[in-house]
């Protein structure tokens, strides 16, 4: 199939629309409650938006990688350099504007970008892909059955679930305060370094980064279970049957999860095995269901504009995070004092801010501009 596949620029380009929402409320104080995340173990609607795009991201590896004839140099140096590629540009994403954006008034500008520079993060959304991106593939590369690819994505998430066992602390391996996670990510770039969203049970701020590097192990089990899902749809048999294939592989994906649930937790911020089957299971769901419209019943017309967004999901993802920073922290807009009186403004401020992207994606689809890395 040589053709893009439409069904999965189409989830794609939901998605980043999503993503757009949820990174972008009118007031964090006045989030609207769906778009809320998990406090930590569970889910909700938002829990399901970063996982749908790392599968995407595995199922275009599934048409991309099929020019290469296994884990050929070319093909590896192709990975790394956009893997590469992908973390430097997420890593400037958190760097932008390359300066404090609230700089204390009582130190200097050296001052302010010294101690700006001694707490940037070093992880996030993009870096998580970029890592996941790159051990998924070269896995796809060298295993290239689906049977091996399997048993990879078994390893890779027993893997997981060793590590965070083996050097648990008290609180338990699946907890804020005990997980490896947290205290690998600590030992690695610092604790300035990390993110510092989460609280402990006292109320004191956590060093702990949801895009940190154990969940890149996991994350390269959801990309792997894209790839297996991009397969399917690019093997050429007829739209009824890769819908069946993909709803099957579905329900085993959501069975899957709510077995390895009874031990370990759904957990976003671990990016635990449990989540990584429930939310693929899903994805593959939704992706069945947009195929059997798109390909089998032949609507195609409703799903353009997210049809444009998934054809530049990068360039969008990285626009939208430079146009909020710009507005809040450059120009200075003061947005939640006209959108942060309740939830539902909340959620018009977001939605407006990822219609701009979707008219911006438009524009670039009319011209047809794809900007890859």
């Amino acid at each position: 199939m040589n053709r893009r596949f439409l069904p999965l620029d189409v989830l794609r380009g939901l998605t980043v629309a999503l993503m757009i929402v949820v990174n972008n409320p009118g007031s964090w104080s006045r989030i609207f409650p769906p778009l809320r995340h998990a406090a930590w173990d569970g889910f909700t609607p938002t829990d399901l938006v970063f996982p749908f795009f790392l599968f995407c991201v595995g199922a275009s590896m599934a048409f991309s990688l099929a020019k290469y004839d296994g884990l050929s140099g070319s093909a590896v140096r192709k990975v790394l350099k956009r893997g590469a590629l992908i973390f430097l540009v997420g890593f400037g994403l958190n760097a932008f504007p390359f300066y404090p954006m609230y700089p204390d008034p009582s130190l200097s500008f050296g001052e302010n970008w010294l101690a700006w520079l001694a707490g940037l993060r070093v992880f996030g959304v993009l870096q998580r892909i970029a890592v996941s991106y790159i051990i998924a593939s070269v896995l796809a590369l060298w295993l290239r059955t689906p049977g091996r690819i399997a048993g990879a994505i078994a390893a890779l998430g027993g893997l997981h679930v060793a590590l965070l066992l083996a050097f648990a602390g008290p609180e338990g391996a699946f907890t804020l305060e005990g997980c490896f996670a947290r205290r690998l990510d600590v030992a690695l770039v610092g604790e300035s370094h990390v993110y510092h969203g989460y609280t402990f049970a006292d109320g004191t701020r956590a060093a702990f980064d949801p895009e940190g590097l154990l969940g890149s192990l996991t994350g390269a089990c959801t990309a792997l279970l894209g790839f297996l899902a991009g397969r399917i749809a690019r093997n050429g048999e007829a739209p009824y049957a890769v819908v069946a294939r993909l709803a099957v592989f579905a329900a085993f994906c959501l069975l899957v999860s709510q077995i390895l649930g009874i031990w370990i937790p759904i957990n976003k911020p671990l990016w635990s095995v449990s989540y990584v089957f429930y939310t693929a299971g899903w994805a593959m769901l939704v992706l069945a269901v947009l195929t059997d419209l798109i390909e089998e019943k032949r609507i195609e017309r409703p799903f353009v504009p997210f049809k444009a967004m998934g054809m530049n999901p990068l360039a969008i993802f990285v626009l939208s995070g430079i146009l909020a920073k710009t507005i809040s922290g450059i120009i200075g807009w003061n947005y939640p004092a006209v959108f942060g009186a309740d939830e539902w403004m909340s959620l018009l401020y977001a939605v407006l801010f990822m219609l701009l992207h979707m008219a911006i994606a438009m524009i670039l689809y009319k011209k047809k501009i794809i900007i890859k890395l």
